[in-house]
């Protein structure tokens, strides 16, 4: 064997088993779509680039949430709110309208600060108003679950933000925002108070027990919506 056959033997063939590799490398699967979507206020989806919108579907709850706004709004994420249930036209023992049935008036009426109300606000009013204006398309918004609400907790969130996606909720406050569970015996200086509703913080994204006549945020949400399935 000469000089050159040797010289190809050695470089050539295992160039030829990196190019083998190199061309049969099975390709990169594409990144799976992000679980939540921009709805626009008339219930239509848009791309991630877009807006303005004014609900976000959650792809992997089939839940719609509501966005906050700063337009001093219905929707205006400073707004606050006592937790209230008018009774057997509000809220409902469960989360999905078709098994809902009656519960009893409970919380405080008029405690938290809007300018949409003439009197003070509390959940109720923002419920009665979003379904009225059929935000989104739907007229089923209400306060989530505990769980639900515990959902939209962001681990990834910059430091001093709120532990939520801020891409998607924009206007997030640093506080407690109410959720529909409520019945818990409060604890320390507000046992007096006896019962409460619980609450999720998005500085510590953790749950808490506090005072119906407490002023706090609220995201409302949507199940079974239209432009969420």
């Amino acid at each position: 064997m000469n000089l050159w056959q040797r010289t190809l033997l050695i470089v050539g063939v295992p160039l030829a088993a990196i190019t083998a590799a190199v061309l049969h490398q099975p390709a990169k699967p594409e990144p799976a779509p992000y679980h939540l979507t921009k709805i626009a206020a008339d219930g239509k989806t848009l791309p991630p680039w877009a807006g303005p919108w004014s609900c976000v579907c959650d792809r992997t709850t089939g839940l719609l949430w509501e966005v906050k706004t700063d337009d001093e709004g219905i929707h205006d994420g400073l707004w606050t709110y006592s937790w209230y249930r008018a009774g057997a036209a509000g809220f409902h023992t469960a989360a999905r309208t078709n098994l809902a049935e009656p519960l009893p008036e409970a919380g405080v009426p008029d405690n938290g600060d809007c300018y949409f109300e003439k009197t003070r606000c509390d959940t109720e009013d923002l419920i009665r108003r979003t379904n009225r204006q059929t935000l989104c398309g739907e007229n089923n918004w209400r306060l989530p679950t505990s769980v639900e609400l515990a959902s939209l907790i962001y681990p990834l969130a910059k430091a001093g933000q709120a532990k939520i996606d801020t891409d998607y909720f924009p206007h997030t406050k640093h506080g407690d925002y109410w959720t529909a569970d409520e019945g818990d015996t409060l604890q320390n200086v507000y046992r007096h108070l006896q019962t409460g509703a619980e609450a999720i913080s998005f500085i510590e994204g953790e749950k808490f027990t506090i005072p119906h006549r407490n002023a706090a945020f609220v995201r409302l949400v949507s199940a079974d919506s239209k432009s969420c399935h």
